[in-house]
């Protein structure tokens, strides 16, 4: 999708029609000129007619016929008959001329010769018969013509060049109302849900936007309010359960002491069980631009790993499934992060790959130290018959399960992976194992200690 600018949309839109209006001033302005030019040429052709045809050639006034001819370029021939009385010294009048327009008596012609273009005017007296033939080439009718045209067309390139700054100065400052409320937009967060303000200057054509806007933020602040409501519910309703089991598992480990093991490994995964809903509602209500807020602690990933393994073990067990585990023996220090969060993520991510693994199949989990990034490396592993390029681009996605898979599951898992990992500023990728299944790589960048 190409993306426009409209603060340079406005200022070329304006400049195109200031350069339209502009040239069609100028094409008016030439056709004005050109029609004048003619005619106050055609009138001075028409003088030094009447002059040729009246005066005395012998006194002043053929000095200043000789004048005006040589002022304007203008060429004349008077005769009497086929007797030629008296002509300009450059007059030139080619045998082979060929008339466009031809010049009556007392009437303007065109006439071509020579490889260029000629007004010609014919006139006669009535009484002594005399003829008059002036020529005059439209080169020299339009030469200053031209110098004037192009004069008025630099001053009008000037203008434009000069309106274009304007134009970008002063759009760029009317814009700057829409910048200023694009900062109050981004600045907006889950704590901050007011309505914008317009500030000093209101725009009419934001108005209605910016309503809306407000109307939005209104709607989403109401959604965020009962979305706590409801976590702060569904945690008090959930925990009271958890609560009451391990209320109950403690009486049942003093009424029968000879299987405490067994009670005290219960007790510790409703703890856990009541641990992880805490931090589940948290991550709901955790925004990754906020994850300074999430509690952390140093602790062992070592350690966490082999607590997912032993938790998990039997589940493995059960589908005849062997875990290969491979902790990396340069292993340096404890990572700083939210153990109950980590420890879900693994659990989920190891979960997956033993549930989308046939019976006797293999899973491979392995930690690893990256020295030059200073981070920890996470890989889970499992056997399978492959995905297709579009499953893996899509996990990750809420409620999300590929195609054809009859294991049972609610498509939360991986996405409650991604976010636990976003959350840590890590980073998550999903791609084809080596081993047929699924890769899920966990990179926790910047937390050894």
């Amino acid at each position: 999708m190409k993306v426009l600018s409209l603060q340079s949309k406005l200022v070329k839109t304006s400049l195109i029609s200031s350069i339209v209006a502009g040239c069609v001033a100028l094409l008016l302005f030439a056709v004005i000129s050109v029609y004048q030019t003619m005619q106050v040429q055609d009138e001075i052709m028409d003088e030094i007619s009447d002059m040729l045809l009246i005066a005395d050639l012998t006194t002043s006034s053929g000095q200043q016929i000789d004048e005006l001819s040589d002022q304007f370029d203008i060429q004349y021939r008077l005769s009497n008959q086929q007797q030629v009385l008296t002509q300009s010294k450059d007059f030139q009048l080619d045998q082979q001329y060929y008339s466009l327009i031809d010049a009556a008596h007392g009437d303007y012609g065109l006439i071509w010769q020579k490889g260029q273009l000629w007004r010609s005017y014919a006139g006669e007296d009535e009484n002594s018969h005399m003829q008059v033939l002036i020529l005059q080439p439209l080169e020299e009718r339009f030469q200053d013509l031209l110098h004037s045209f192009m004069g008025y067309a630099l001053v009008l390139i000037l203008v434009w060049l000069m309106q274009w700054i304007m134009l970008h100065f002063l759009i760029k400052r009317q814009f700057s109302v829409i910048h200023q409320l694009s900062k109050q937009i981004s600045a907006k967060n889950v704590d901050d849900l007011t309505p914008v303000q317009a500030g000093e200057v209101e725009l009419k054509e934001l108005q209605p936007m910016l309503g809306q806007l407000n109307r939005l933020l209104q709607r989403l602040d109401q959604s965020l309010q009962a979305e706590q409501r409801f976590t702060a519910d569904a945690s008090h309703e959930l925990r009271s359960p958890l609560s009451a089991i391990q209320m109950r598992l403690q009486l049942l480990q003093r009424k029968y002491p000879e299987r405490a093991a067994d009670f005290t490994q219960m007790q510790q995964d409703v703890s856990r069980g009541i641990q992880i809903l805490e931090n589940l509602l948290l991550l709901a209500r955790l925004d990754p631009e906020h994850a300074e807020n999430l509690p952390k602690t140093y602790f062992s990933m070592q350690e966490s790993v082999e607590e997912v393994i032993q938790a998990l073990h039997l589940f493995a067990k059960e589908k005849h499934i062997q875990l290969h585990w491979q902790a990396a023996a340069d292993l340096q220090g404890q990572i700083l992060a939210n153990q109950q969060l980590i420890f879900t993520c693994v659990r989920n991510l190891v979960d997956n790959a033993i549930r989308y693994t046939s019976e006797h199949g293999q899973v491979y989990i392995t930690l690893q130290q990256q020295q030059q990034q200073q981070c920890l490396a996470l890989i889970v592993e499992n056997e399978g018959q492959g995905m297709d390029t579009e499953s893996l681009a899509r996990l990750g996605e809420r409620f999300y399960r590929a195609l054809g898979s009859k294991t049972q599951g609610s498509g939360l898992g991986l996405s409650i992976c991604s976010k636990i990992i976003e959350l840590h500023q890590g980073k998550i990728q999903f791609e084809q194992s080596q081993y047929g299944g699924l890769k899920v790589s966990i990179l926790l960048r910047s937390l050894v200690a």
